[in-house]
């Protein structure tokens, strides 16, 4: 079977995540290369996070293939979580977000509305996040007037969102968010966690082909806002890792529970795509978000 990867054996996938289930590491994101395998979401596994095997998809290494999915077509970002004794994928398929289920972590994944969750506009970047007291929210990008991030309550069937509930959470106003002076403001990628009675929302800023793209967070008293950004951000760019166009992924703990950022990062120092995924250590210092720049790999298969 042919696959996504370059002859150093690094896996190339954009917008990765990983998801961790009874000792297996799964990783998902979009496909940047020369897709031969079909439109979809390719999944690769490891039990180590070191060795990876794949792609080991349910349908010629696809998790979720075109056909089963709505769209057709810009299949980006997915985000896996077990929920109700299956496994959901929320992906983005024409500019728009969508959900999957299945019974395995490895497909195939199945949409049984050909709807978008969200019936006007265009969306990117969904991530669901299921708060302490059982409430869910979609966090996800719309994209107006810039990639803003905003979040809504979603329904419990994780099909439709409360529209009434629908806010802005940030936009890129910072000097690191737009180092090149665009009209076009971008901030996306959102993975939101909690600690400690805070609620972190962790994103991407600049456009993905600009070597300044970057990963900052903001924290909030509550899941829908008000967000104040940390002076701290970016936390993860070109200068603490030497890696162009770095970010864009999600948080995951390991075996071990420590805590991980899987990203991406440009081919090379003169092309953007086929971008590669790789990883690093992240934590909490206090209520502050520190990244182990040491730590960063990129992620090979075997």
């Amino acid at each position: 079977m042919k696959t996504t990867e370059s002859e150093s054996g690094n896996i190339l996938l954009a917008d990765p995540t990983i998801f961790y289930n009874k000792g297996i590491y799964y990783l998902y994101g979009t496909t940047t290369g020369n897709q031969t395998n079909g439109e979809g979401f390719l999944v690769y596994t490891s039990s180590d996070l070191k060795k990876w095997s794949g792609p080991a998809g349910a349908q010629n290494g696809l998790a979720l293939k075109k056909g089963d999915s709505y769209g057709d077509k810009g299949f980006w970002a997915p985000q896996i979580l077990e929920y109700n004794k299956k496994f959901y994928m929320i992906y983005t398929a024409n500019e728009n977000i969508a959900i999957a289920t299945s019974d395995n972590p490895l497909g195939p994944f199945k949409s049984e509305s050909k709807e978008p969750i969200i019936k006007t506009g265009n969306q990117i970047d969904p991530f669901i996040f299921i708060d302490d007291d059982g409430k869910k929210y979609l966090y996800h990008v719309r994209l107006t007037n810039g990639n803003r991030i905003f979040v809504a309550e979603i329904n419990d069937d994780l099909q439709s969102i409360k529209t009434e509930t629908l806010k802005e959470c940030i936009a890129g106003t910072l000097p690191w968010e737009n180092t090149q002076n665009t009209d076009w403001l971008v901030t996306e990628g959102p993975t939101v966690l909690k600690h400690n009675g805070l609620y972190y929302l962790i994103y991407s800023a600049n456009d993905f082909r600009n070597p300044d793209y970057a990963v900052g967070y903001a924290t909030s008293k509550s899941p829908c806002g008000p967000w104040e950004k940390s002076s701290d951000s970016p936390i993860i760019s070109r200068q603490n890792t030497n890696q162009n166009g770095i970010g864009h992924g999600d948080v995951f703990w390991d075996k071990n529970n420590i805590m991980h950022y899987v990203l991406h990062t440009h081919f090379s120092n003169s092309g953007v795509s086929p971008r590669k995924a790789g990883m690093i250590a992240i934590s909490f210092e206090g209520n502050m978000l520190k990244a182990d720049s040491k730590s960063f790999v990129f992620l090979r298969s075997n």
